[in-house]
């Protein structure tokens, strides 16, 4: 399968501009997914450069490169820092993390990740992982759900949705998409595929830990850039870009109190490169319509 056909690499142009690339850098294309980015970052190094990718998905790593300066490897970018030290990549002069769900995992119905086929409710990046979304479905109690999809979808009907699961999982079985859109069908609000998408959105990131994994990629991005290296995050939803914004701008996680009498500023570890976040032109737009949502916020690591 070409890489194409597999994901659109969104933002590509932009990537690769705001990265300023060196020749001879090393630099870390934490989600490979059809690898186009990387080729395009690979490009643009000499035989001096090196370019290490992380991927968990047993698919992404069937589109890998064959070039002796890749470094693939199969794991969560959660582990930046451990792989980076283990192959002898640290410090290295630019990250980034493209946080899409790739369009084959979309368009692969066996995944789970779709509305809009049947399959089972899986929606493991990671296939050696144990935890699907059927077993969150089956297993959490009523208010660890509304306390998910209020979270992770921003559901607005999330308590409702919750009693609905909880009272009808019993008497029916939970572990296919059309099962679970049957099940939930009395409760949908306004736009049923919006509705749906908030739903399935939330489901997938608690499965894959993703805002976890993504605290854990910024803290050890940080660890591991030179200073004047880059680290480019491109999200899909507002949890993700408000977390990205908030740790390049103060360098925290979590949202500060604004605390008058809080004396304690951080020290400033990113100058931001783009003010506000680049998203998609025209021409991108109308070529790849996943391009609509995605934010790409690039900083520079101060000294």
């Amino acid at each position: 399968m070409g890489a194409s056909e597999y994901h659109l690499p969104v933002l590509l142009h932009e990537v690769i501009e705001l990265l300023q690339i060196k020749p001879d850098g090393i630099y870390v294309d934490a989600t490979f997914g059809g690898g186009g980015h990387s080729r395009a970052i690979l490009s643009h190094l000499n035989e001096n450069g090196r370019l290490i990718v992380f991927d968990q998905d047993e698919d992404a790593y069937n589109n890998r490169i064959d070039d002796p300066r890749v470094t693939f490897v199969q794991h969560n970018f959660r582990h930046l820092q451990r792989f980076l030290r283990l192959h002898k990549a640290i410090p290295v002069d630019g990250v980034l993390a493209d946080l899409g769900v790739s369009s084959h995992q979309f368009d692969t119905g066996e995944r789970g990740f779709s509305t809009r086929f049947d399959g089972d409710l899986d929606m493991r990046m990671d296939q050696r992982s144990e935890l699907t979304a059927a077993q969150i479905l089956k297993t959490y109690s009523e208010q660890r759900l509304q306390q998910l999809f209020q979270d992770f979808g921003e559901v607005t009907n999330a308590k409702t949705l919750a009693n609905t699961i909880v009272t009808l999982r019993k008497a029916h079985p939970v572990r296919t998409i059309n099962e679970f859109k049957a099940l939930i069908q009395p409760v949908v609000k306004g736009n049923p595929a919006k509705y749906l998408a908030q739903v399935f959105q939330a489901l997938r990131i608690e499965v894959n830990d993703e805002l976890g994994a993504l605290k854990d990629l910024l803290q050890q991005a940080t660890e591991v850039l030179k200073p004047g290296g880059r680290m480019a995050i491109i999200t899909f939803h507002s949890l993700e870009d408000r977390l990205v914004k908030n740790y390049i701008k103060n360098g925290l996680l979590e949202m500060q109190d604004d605390n008058p009498f809080a004396f304690e500023t951080p020290p400033k570890i990113f100058q931001p490169v783009t003010k506000k976040p680049v998203t998609a032109g025209e021409v991108e737009l109308k070529n790849n319509s996943r391009s609509r949502s995605a934010k790409l916020r690039v900083a520079e690591k101060l000294a």
